[in-house]
């Protein structure tokens, strides 16, 4: 009876049912492709520090996990002190630059220690720069702008030719070498950070402790663990935009389905004052008003999850750099916040409904 009943209120007003839903779809997509995004971008990050091949990152005092952020004030000697170590089997110096102009990108400076480091890059044409206003992008970026081999791009305010486009996931999307970096950013040629390639990755633990002797004060980190240091609460500022973006979406979710529902009580007094009359309890319109919400609920996030995924796609596809992560843990926070949203902004038309005299009821016009 109660199916029936929650059918037919939403079938009885189907514009509002229709605003509702999109509304606890908007909720939805709101948590998911937000989320989504930083997410994406935080992990993409980790994954492509790790595309490097490196065992260990050697990076200045107190440097954040987000290489890109990464102060260029190491001497490159550095470098050749930790090549000395038995352990070792290379390291590569790298100055870095994060490029705001149109977006948000990381470039590399790197020399030939790179590739020894990398094994070398994945080519999908071209070749590895040779003159100083050359570079060499992935084939995200590539994609993106979109750019081919023999363009000439704007980048640090200088135009510079790119000669070679190579597999995505090797630290950056821009490479160019560091003496040309150097030359664009007025900065002295050192590193933001060294990548080490130990010989036996088993012995990472050990080769990490020897540096850490052979370099006090500096910051090292295992590659391998970077990606459980790029969450939320281990980067600043990061959980405080998640928690608002979550508080914003509950905010949205609670008003709407609050007025949606206080107005619908408002247009079925008489409804309800039949029930009353025919015998249902307080506890049955209360029942009746929730089961309703919690249906619409349902098909907003049922409608907000595929239109999140939808977006992920059509953005993806216009923007190839940009990452959108949803997760199953994040689909299923969603939904139980759009649930919480729905309770909490049912709560009072629900108590409301379930007090009205039936005699008042019937006789509302």
């Amino acid at each position: 009876m109660k199916k029936q009943m929650i059918i037919a209120g939403l079938k009885a007003r189907p514009v509002r049912s229709i605003v509702t839903i999109m509304a606890v779809s908007l909720e939805v997509i709101l948590i998911l492709v937000i989320i989504g995004l930083t997410n994406g971008i935080t992990k993409e990050t980790a994954r492509r520090t790790e595309g490097v091949g490196a065992e260990i990152m050697v990076q200045p005092s107190g440097a954040s996990a987000i290489i890109a952020l990464a102060e260029n004030s190491m001497p490159l000697a550095i470098g050749d002190k930790i090549k000395e170590l038995a352990g070792v089997k290379a390291v590569a110096p790298v100055m870095i630059k994060l490029n705001i102009e149109g977006g948000i990108e990381n470039i590399f400076g790197i020399d030939s220690h790179f590739t020894e480091v990398t094994g070398g890059f994945q080519w999908h044409d071209g070749n590895l720069f040779k003159s100083p206003d050359e570079i060499v992008v992935d084939d995200l970026w590539a994609a993106s702008k979109p750019a081919k081999v023999g363009d000439t791009v704007e980048l640090l305010n200088h135009k510079l030719k790119v000669v070679g486009i190579v597999e995505h996931g090797q630290g950056a999307r821009i490479f160019m070498s560091m003496d040309e970096m150097s030359n664009l950013t007025g900065q002295m040629a050192r590193a933001g950070t060294f990548f080490v390639k130990v010989n036996d990755p088993a012995q990472t633990k050990v080769v990490k402790a020897e540096i850490e002797q052979l370099l006090p004060g500096y910051t090292l980190r295992d590659v391998k663990d970077l990606e459980t240091l790029l969450t939320s609460s281990n980067i600043p500022g990061l959980g405080i935009f998640i928690n608002a973006v979550v508080s914003v979406a509950l905010i949205i979710g609670v008003l709407v389905i609050f007025l949606s529902m206080y107005t619908t009580i408002t247009e079925r007094t008489r409804e309800i004052g039949i029930l009353r009359a025919l015998g249902a309890s307080k506890g049955f319109i209360v029942g009746l008003i929730f089961l309703e919400t919690t249906a619409v609920c349902i098909l907003g996030v049922i409608f907000g999850t595929g239109a999140s995924f939808l977006i992920q796609r059509v953005l993806q596809a216009e923007f190839p750099t940009m990452m959108i992560e949803i997760t199953r843990d994040w689909m299923l926070w969603a939904a139980i916040f759009a649930i919480i949203s729905g309770i909490i902004g049912s709560f009072y038309p629900s108590i409301k409904a379930a007090s009205q005299d039936p005699v008042e009821a019937l006789a509302y016009e």
